[in-house]
Formats: C-alpha cells, sequence, structure tokens
C-alpha cells in the first residue's frame, strides 16, 4: 500500500472512543457515514477509567450559580465564566439522554425517580450522577452499543492516527482527515473526510507516574500542534491526590469519591494533615491537596500519605465502591478497615488545543472534543467530574454542525514516514527515551517547578523531540517511535508554557514565583518554523477561537 494512499472517504472522521468521540459520532451519523479510529481496542479510553461521575445540577437544593461559582473558585481566575456557564446549564440535559441510551446511573435510597448524587472535592453540594465507582465503564459501554447498533458508523480498532491532513482551500486552510498507521498489518494510508474530529484525551503518560491508560500519549495535542493550531493553558496539569502507592499496582486511582464519603488523609504519624491547611480539610481542589501530600511526604521524608477510610466502614465502601474494594483486596487491602497509601499522579490536562463553544479548531473542518480540547472550563484547575460534563457538551454541539464538502481540489497528504527497517537495538534505545522523557517530566515539570528545572527540561526535551523526528522520517513507523514523537513534542510545549509563567497559580506552583499575579493571564503556544512560540495574554482581551464557518 502506498503512503499516500487514500483507503477510506467518510462524511466525518472520530479520532478516538471515549465519551467525546461516541458523543460526537451518534450525533454526526444524521449527516452520512462517520468512520472512528482507535490506536488500542474500543474500550481503551479515560473514559472508561473514570470512577467518581459527572457533574449536573439536579438536586432541588443546589443551582446552576452554585455550580458555575465552584467551577470558578477551583479554576483559580483562568476560568471563561461565559463557556462555564453554558457548560454547567446543560448537564441536566445531557443525564436524562445519557439514561435515555440505557445509562444506568444509582438511584437515591428509596427513591427509583431521583439519583443517588455523591460529593467530591470543592463542590458546595451533592451534584455528581454516578454508577458507583464504575460511571465512566456505564457510561462507556452505553454508548459503545449505541455506536454498535448504528448502521452509518464503522469502528477500526488498532488504527493509530499519525498526522492531520492539512492544506489551503478557498484562501483558508482545512483538515481535509489524517494519515494512520495500521498497527496490525503495518501499513500506512490515509482517511478523507469533510470534518475531522479530535477526541483522542490526554497526556498523562508524558509522566512516569499516571493515572491514565497506556494510550494517553498527547497524538492529539501533537498532531494539531504541527498543524498549526493554537494551544492553550499547557502547564495546567492536574495531579490527583490519591493513586494506589503499591509495588504491584499500575495506574490504580482512589477516586475523590471516597473523600466525599468521609474519608481522610494521615501522615504516617496518624496525624490529619489537611485539616489545619485549608478550610475544607481532605476535600479542598485537587490541587490544593495534591500540593500538600507532596509537601507533608517532603517534609517527613516518607513516600506516601494515608487514605483513612475507617469512618465509612467496610459494608459501605464495598457497596459504594465494589471495584475500588476488589481491586484493594487483591493486593491485601481490606477498604473501610485499613488505612489506604496514596500518592499524587499525573491526571487530567487542563489546557489542550483551542477551540470554540463548538469545538471548531481555527482549521476548518477541524473540531476537538474532551480532554484534548482548550475551551476555557477548567482554568488552572479542574473541578471533579466536570471533564465528562465539558467532553459531552462539546462533542453534541459540534455534532449538530453539518459536514461541508471543500472548495478546492486535495492538497499535498502529510509527511510519511520512513521506510528503512528499525535498527538492531532501536527497540532498547526507544525504550530508554521514553524512559527518560518521562522522568524528566516529573521531576522538573511536576507539582513544583523552577525556572533551572524547566531551563533543563527545555533543552533536553528539545533533543529528543528533534532526534525523533528526524528518526520518523527514516524508519518504518511504529506505536512506539509515533509516540516518543508525540510526547516529546508536548512535554517541549509542556516546559515553555510553565516557563513562561513567572507566578504560582492552581496546578502551577513556582518556588522562585510563588505569588499570584493580580492579573489572570492565559498562556498561548503554537509551532512557529520549528520552534514553539508562548505568549501570555490577559483574560478579559482573549476569545474563544473564532473562524469563518
Amino acid at each position: 500500500m502506498s503512503a499516500h494512499s487514500v483507503t477510506h472517504r467518510c462524511s466525518t472522521l472520530v479520532l478516538g472512543s471515549g465519551v467525546a468521540g461516541l458523543t460526537y459520532a451518534l450525533r454526526a451519523a444524521r449527516y452520512g457515514p462517520v468512520l472512528i479510529l482507535t490506536k488500542k481496542f474500543r474500550s481503551d479510553s479515560s473514559t472508561n477509567r473514570a470512577q467518581g461521575g459527572l457533574a449536573a445540577v439536579l438536586d432541588p437544593t443546589d443551582s446552576f450559580d452554585l455550580h458555575v461559582a465552584d467551577t470558578l473558585e477551583a479554576g483559580a481566575g483562568l476560568c471563561r465564566r461565559d463557556v462555564v456557564e453554558v457548560v454547567v446549564r446543560e448537564g441536566p440535559a445531557l443525564v436524562r439522554k445519557l439514561t435515555e441510551l440505557g445509562a444506568s446511573f444509582a438511584p437515591a435510597d428509596g427513591d427509583s425517580e431521583g439519583l443517588d448524587l455523591g460529593l467530591e472535592g470543592g463542590h458546595s453540594r451533592r451534584r455528581i450522577v454516578h454508577s458507583k465507582d464504575r460511571t465512566g465503564q456505564e457510561i462507556e459501554s452505553t454508548l459503545l452499543a449505541a455506536v454498535a447498533g448504528h448502521s452509518e458508523i464503522t469502528l477500526l480498532e488498532q488504527h493509530f492516527a499519525l498526522d492531520l491532513w492539512v492544506g489551503a482551500d478557498g484562501g483558508r486552510r482545512r483538515c481535509y482527515g489524517v494519515s494512520f498507521l495500521d498497527q496490525e498489518t503495518g501499513a500506512v494510508g490515509l482517511v478523507r473526510a469533510q470534518h475531522t474530529m479530535l477526541s483522542t484525551g490526554g497526556c498523562g503518560k508524558v509522566y512516569r507516574y499516571t493515572t491514565n491508560p497506556d494510550i494517553a500519549t498527547a497524538d492529539g495535542v501533537a498532531m494539531a500542534a504541527r498543524a498549526g493550531c493554537s494551544l492553550g493553558n499547557m502547564e495546567m496539569v492536574q495531579f490527583h491526590p490519591t493513586c494506589l502507592h503499591h509495588a504491584e499496582a499500575k495506574s490504580f486511582l482512589i477516586s475523590e469519591a471516597v473523600r466525599g464519603e468521609g474519608a481522610v488523609l494521615r501522615n504516617l504519624a496518624g496525624e490529619e494533615f489537611m485539616k489545619d491547611r485549608h478550610p475544607l480539610g481532605s476535600l479542598a481542589p485537587r490541587d490544593v491537596v495534591a500540593r500538600e501530600i507532596d509537601r507533608e511526604t517532603k517534609r517527613r521524608g516518607d513516600k506516601f500519605v494515608l487514605l483513612d477510610t475507617s469512618s465509612i466502614g467496610e459494608d459501605r465502601f464495598a457497596e459504594r465502591f465494589p471495584v475500588i474494594s476488589a481491586r484493594l483486596l487483591e493486593y491485601g487491602i481490606v477498604a473501610g478497615r485499613d488505612p489506604i497509601p496514596v500518592v499524587p499522579a499525573a491526571h487530567y490536562m487542563c489546557g489542550g488545543v483551542a477551540v470554540d463553544l463548538d469545538g471548531r479548531t481555527e482549521i476548518d473542518g477541524l473540531f476537538a472534543a474532551g480532554e484534548v480540547a482548550f475551551t476555557g472550563v477548567h482554568g488552572a484547575n479542574r473541578l471533579a467530574s466536570n471533564s465528562l460534563l465539558e467532553a459531552s457538551v462539546l462533542a453534541e454541539r459540534a455534532g449538530a454542525i453539518e459536514p461541508q464538502p471543500a472548495e478546492g481540489p486535495e492538497p499535498p497528504p502529510p509527511l510519511s514516514p520512513g521506510t528503512d527497517p528499525p535498527l538492531a537495538d532501536q527497540g532498547v534505545i526507544l525504550d530508554h527515551e521514553w524512559d527518560a522523557v518521562r522522568s524528566l517530566m516529573l521531576n522538573y515539570m511536576g507539582l513544583v517547578r523552577s525556572r533551572g528545572r524547566l531551563d533543563r527540561a527545555v533543552t533536553r526535551l528539545a533533543e529528543t523531540r528533534e532526534w525523533s523526528d528526524d528518526l520518523y522520517g527514516t524508519s518504518r513507523p511504529s506505536s512506539d517511535l509515533a509516540e516518543l514523537r508525540n510526547i516529546s513534542l508536548v512535554g517541549l510545549i509542556m516546559a515553555m508554557s510553565a516557563r513562561a509563567r513567572e507566578e504560582s497559580r492552581g496546578l502551577h506552583t513556582r518556588l522562585d514565583f510563588p505569588e499570584t499575579d493580580p492579573v489572570p493571564r492565559e498562556s498561548w503556544s503554537r509551532l512557529v518554523e520549528g520552534g514553539v512560540e508562548v505568549t501570555l495574554r490577559p483574560l478579559g482581551a482573549s476569545e474563544v477561537v473564532k473562524t469563518a464557518n
């Protein structure tokens, strides 16, 4: 197969099979054939791992204004209020639609018509719609079933999108589809589409410790950056405070809802250290809790802290959090009785590809929704359980836009990867470079940063990015090489954005700039002639991306 041959044509192309991609596909299918490419298997997504739930105003004692206020408070001055209000107000209708599709959420005790609403950090009311501790799995399976039963939607697994196919169309830049790697055959091909949706998830695997699945290698952000899209707030990476610390556990999250049910954080001496550090104690916003855990472990020289769940009790914990309870038992921990060792881990990217409220990017025909997108909802720190809400709302709105054909001829396809067979030791080298990038990001771009650390990160990441680009241009493509190319580029952009922000705000803490700037500014970055350009814009002067569509 020629690397430049068009192997698939469709009205709408979707990259990724999480809540954003599946929601968008179901909405867009009314306009013609939809093709979904997912680089692993259809259920491999961050959505499928989401334990807590979806934030929506459903209780009579709650209000849109309260939900908006909580979101703005968590966002530390960088949320766009107008966007937050739109997303929050569409929450109840979204829950109803998921229920109509077949999703089953936990009912309130003794009331089959009401829902049991959970409480999580930063929320002033109970508003977390959940399916115990497997909410994401319930939503994902519901959407996958709807997609499987739709005659206009085709889903291809093991298809790794490599680069966006972008060219000029009537004086504007337009996306025509993507190049991809069929990981089962090793062949490279092209998809031609009128609309392309980036719903590829986040960047957790840029870090050594993360709650994210292995697929979260920032592919969509990297492709958009190479295509010339603007990125926003890329330094704002949320670390979840409570990832299980165990030698045999990998990326297992202990939901924030556990603290919502009464669990508290203690150091190894048994002291409830959060009690005196924030009015909400262990239920403070995630950025606060993660930093305080980091501070406490460094102060004492410990490797982890303890999540005390004894106030919940064994029976209640097993009933409310059956998945977490069962997993902990595998490691000899009886939840509701034994303290759970936890550490912060990279969890969610609050920045991403700049889009408007309908998911449009700066490139015609290219959309983004979910963790890959930057709307301004999350600001400098995401409020718990707002992610599934934002992803679904943006995907619904984007899917309502009818695809339009391009006016001009097809442009040249994206740069093809090389054809040389891999060197005998290439696998070892790639493994080393992967580990080097992820360790560097954890140590230099983690919870606490400084100019010296960031300078070192930028220098080393720029070298890795250049090396991986060169190797990609000569070597036969592989997922490991393509992912290294992506994480080194996105890591570089994140580090440069963090270096440009000379203040401490939300998820971004600088040892050398501990104060918060009185003027809230968003960081904007883009690739310019192979380099990265970063600017900070006052929030009031910046706008959601606008296109001529």
